[in-house]
């Protein structure tokens, strides 16, 4: 269940992308400097081990690195969307806008049309390709980098449970869903855990915490509050509501939360969790 927890590193390093108010690339960039970097690449291969995915996460591995030579030697040996997606920025800047144009509109395909469009300064098209790609995969990892565009105050990607207990059955796999990027389908499963576990704040509250939409995180908030009074004494119930807090850079408010947390149990996991964030905030 490693991959499910939320880490403090992450948190912090998402804390520290709002102080510096940089998440990915925005229109406060200076518009030369960005235009003249290779814009960064989201490939989302997820649990794919195959020739093709371990040869596309090694380009984008050099591509990361400046090897845009190297790395286009490799994409352009595969026809599959994120390897097209890959020799057109492995070619940056030129023709890589033409390249995104010419292919078959998906998530991965408009988003890194948003992302290109976003480095060349040309705000406004970016934002329709980047409403395009949520609507194509909404229940995917690119819909989510494509809403962190959306916005940039809030921390990169989306929230993750923090497990008290080692999570079974349809818990499980609701978290799993979320840690893979697939946010609508985590929502089903867990409100299948919800009807088997109605009573269970730790069920409940992660059914909270994968509703949390950035265009409307009112909707994640809505179920904890009333949980807060529902299960006082729930440790789960405290941390989950300080780190959505967090998510959306209410640091004020979340402080007094994860304090309350930490409180219930300072020994517990959350417990331990909360005071690693409260030391960083």
């Amino acid at each position: 269940m490693g991959r499910v927890r939320l880490t403090v590193a992450a948190v912090a390093l998402g804390a520290a992308a709002l102080t510096v108010g940089a998440v990915l690339l925005t229109h406060d960039e200076p518009r030369a400097r960005v235009a003249a970097e290779p814009p960064p690449l989201f490939l989302d291969l997820g649990v794919r081990k195959d020739t093709e995915a371990r040869a596309i996460r090694r380009a984008a591995g050099l591509y990361g690195r400046g090897r845009l030579a190297d790395a286009r030697a490799i994409f352009d040996r595969y026809s599959s969307p994120e390897a097209e997606v890959g020799a057109a920025f492995a070619r940056w800047p030129d023709g890589t806008l033409e390249r995104l144009r010419g292919l078959a509109e998906s998530g991965v395909s408009q988003l890194h049309l948003g992302v290109a469009l976003a480095a060349l300064g040309r705000d406004s098209e970016a934002a329709d390709a980047l409403e395009r790609a949520e609507r194509l995969a909404p229940d995917s990892s690119y819909a989510i980098r494509a809403d962190d565009f959306s916005h940039p105050r809030m921390v990169p990607g989306l929230p993750f449970f923090v497990t008290s207990r080692e999570p079974t059955g349809a818990l499980r796999a609701g978290l799993e869903l979320q840690s893979l990027g697939r946010p609508l389908s985590a929502r089903r499963a867990l409100a299948a855990a919800v009807r088997r576990s109605p009573d269970d704040p730790e069920v409940l509250t992660a059914a909270a915490v994968v509703r949390f939409d950035k265009d409307d995180p009112a909707a994640a908030f809505a179920r904890l509050g009333p949980l807060t009074r529902r299960f006082p004494r729930a440790q789960t119930v405290r941390f989950h509501l300080g780190l959505l807090l967090l998510w959306v850079a209410a640091v004020d408010d979340a402080k007094p939360q994860l304090e309350r947390a930490r409180a219930l149990d300072p020994a517990s996991r959350l417990g331990r969790e909360a005071e690693r964030f409260l030391a960083r905030l």
